[in-house]
């Protein structure tokens, strides 16, 4: 910052960024202030911009964010972090919330100034997001209460208004679960290793155990004894780490002859299929799949991915589930829920119209014998009026032979504003890109019931096989066709706003029929964009399967789109980050970043400019 700005809020920024560094104990970190939502990475920490007017709201919130991620940054270990934390699900945000309590904890008991400056930002954080509103448990997240809960009782203080409800809300089940465990919470507090510990203890005694995967301190005490052992046989350290980069590492001595046997075959299985793959990649022209796979294989991603049975699986269009008066009874009422976004939602659409129509409109072809009379060229028409090659045509634009895909998640954490939102924005998106000429189709996807549904029953009747692969009844739904006008499929997307629709959610294969969609289409550029709120999770299929079995599968099947490269994939994490499985996307932290964050996403991908593209997109480098 230059000593001769105006800008009065420079002094400000300038002494919070000294503070920020000395509390987190490194005087190299770089701070910066946008309007990007807050974040920390390895080196440098990102803060709400403060604006030249300093109102008390920005000075308080810049300064709670400040603290908590310079703690964060102090306080906390990535390896260990990784280490215990786990894979996905309701498991994965109580341990990140609880971890992030803990560091604020520890920051406010070595340094106390620091809590009455993170109470202003859950304050804030809990009004944006209506906590105060929330009167039913069941709408308040129990991962948010748990970290509040922490919080509170390790450093005694009571919490701003809305944070406390949505604590109290869920006050009495925490404690009635975890009510001994939770005594232990002093003890493990100054101690990352010993608190993840405890932490997951706490997550299996609220019932979610079956998320948590392996345990990574079961072959801690005996590993060096055993590396001893198995250095004879040349076998590699057995720690969690290890398994988790080489899956065909040899097998264990603690291993049972059956598991041992087990994966023998699953390796014989595994290289069959390989020889098999490499056969039809010969026989097929690049970007197809195989039309008849062989029928253990259930993905073309990865053919070790299973199902146990896909009879209960539906394709089905929003107006086969609900009756057109029931459509646009939901419609309406989205509309309404949503009237005050709409407005800068449409003015955003508007803004990316613009964009695409001075694309379309600066590019033209001259001196040809037909078309538009070129206005440049007119003294000589008028002159003499055979005169050839006077007119001009209209080149067409990359973007003119394009379809999008819309692919939303449908889940029940989507519940609420982030589905809302997801429908108008998306609503909107596709009504604007129709008038530039791009197809648009809309897709969501869910399962068809909790707990696995009929796929869970038949699997119980044939006696609990073994790794049975995915173990629940998907539900892919179609919204919008891409052929389909907009004004035909309106009513379609209040579909969402429908009680009892949104479930579990299987992403990879959900991502794999949208993509099998799109190869399907004549267009020369298709464009599919995820919008998601974290990982795959479907409690069925993971309580019998390993613990990141989905998640692996999601991250084949982006992996198999970005090589085929016949399909540009980009994505929006809502609240959750999503950069760690697709290369373009970005990460929202509120729910009413959405519009502007698909706009900007979509704007983007037209762009005629690599550099602006890769910037808007989050990607580091351009190709």
């Amino acid at each position: 910052m230059s000593p001769n700005s105006d800008n009065p809020a420079d002094p400000f920024k300038k002494a919070l960024t000294e503070a920020t560094k000395v509390m987190a104990d490194d005087r190299e970190l770089n701070v910066s202030f946008s309007v990007d939502p807050p974040g920390l990475s390895h080196d440098s920490v990102r803060l709400p911009q403060v604006s030249r007017r300093m109102t008390r709201d920005e000075v308080l919130l810049a300064r709670g964010t400040a603290d908590a991620l310079a703690l964060r940054h102090r306080y906390h270990d990535a390896g260990v972090n990784s280490r215990y934390q786990p894979q996905s699900g309701i498991a994965r945000d109580l341990y990140d919330a609880m971890e992030g309590a803990r560091v604020e904890a520890v920051g406010a008991k070595h340094m106390p100034g620091t809590a009455g400056n993170i109470d202003a930002r859950i304050g804030a954080e809990a009004r944006r997001k209506g906590y105060d509103q929330i009167r039913d448990k069941a709408d308040a997240p129990l991962a948010v209460a748990a970290g509040y809960l922490i919080r509170h009782l390790a450093t005694g203080r009571a919490l701003p208004q809305g944070a406390d409800n949505v604590m109290d809300l869920w006050r009495g089940f925490i404690e009635e679960m975890g009510g001994e465990r939770l005594e232990g919470l002093t003890e493990a507090l100054h101690d990352q290793k010993s608190f993840a510990r405890f932490a997951r203890e706490l997550i299996r005694d609220l019932g979610y155990g079956d998320q948590l995967g392996d345990d990574p301190d079961m072959e801690d005490p005996e590993q060096e004894d055993e590396a001893a052992e198995e250095e004879d046989d040349q076998e590699p350290d057995s720690t969690g780490e290890d398994e988790e980069r080489d899956d065909e590492d040899d097998t264990s001595p603690e291993q049972s002859q059956d598991q041992q046997q087990d994966q023998s075959e699953a390796q014989v299985s595994m290289d069959e299929q390989a020889e098999a793959e490499d056969a039809e990649e010969q026989e097929m022209p690049e970007g197809e799949a195989p039309q008849d796979p062989p029928p253990p294989a259930a993905s073309d991603a990865d053919p070790n991915y299973l199902v146990f049975e896909t009879k209960h699986d539906e394709e089905i269009g929003a107006e086969d589930l609900a009756e057109a008066a029931e459509l646009e009874r939901l419609r309406a009422y989205l509309d309404q829920q949503l009237d005050p976004l709409k407005g800068a939602v449409s003015r955003l659409a508007n803004k990316l119209q613009r964009r695409l129509q001075a694309q379309q409109n600066r590019s033209w072809e001259f001196d040809r014998e037909e078309g538009i009379l070129d206005a440049g060229r007119l003294a000589r028409v008028v002159a003499n009026p055979t005169t050839p090659l006077s007119f001009k045509v209209e080149k067409d634009t990359e973007f003119r032979d394009t379809v999008v895909t819309l692919l939303i998640d449908n889940s029940g954490s989507m519940r609420g504003r982030p589905i809302s939102i997801a429908a108008i924005c998306a609503d909107v998106l596709a009504r604007t890109l129709e008038r530039c000429s791009v197809k648009v189709e809309i897709l969501g996807f869910t399962t068809r019931a909790w707990k696995g549904g009929q796929s869970r029953e038949d699997w119980l009747a044939a006696g609990r096989p073994a790794s049975p692969g995915r173990l629940n009844d998907l539900r892919h739904i179609i919204y919008k066709r891409a052929d389909a006008p907009w004004r035909r499929t309106r009513d379609n997307l209040g579909l969402m706003m429908k009680e009892g629709l949104l479930k579990e959610n299987i992403d990879g294969e959900a991502l794999e029929w949208a993509h099998r969609r799109l190869l399907a289409r004549r267009e020369a550029r298709k464009v599919l964009m995820v919008i998601s709120d974290g990982a795959p999770v479907d409690d069925s299929t993971l309580s019998v399967n390993p613990a990141n079995y989905l998640e692996k599968h999601l991250r084949d099947v982006i992996a198999m789109v970005e090589k085929r490269k016949a399909v540009e994939l980009a994505a929006i994490g809502i609240g959750h980050d999503v950069t760690r499985y697709y290369d373009r996307a970005v990460t929202i932290t509120d729910v009413d970043q959405l519009a502007g964050a698909m706009t900007e996403q979509l704007a983007s991908l037209f762009d005629a400019d690599p550099r602006k593209r890769a910037r808007v997109l989050g990607m580091n480098r351009v190709a």
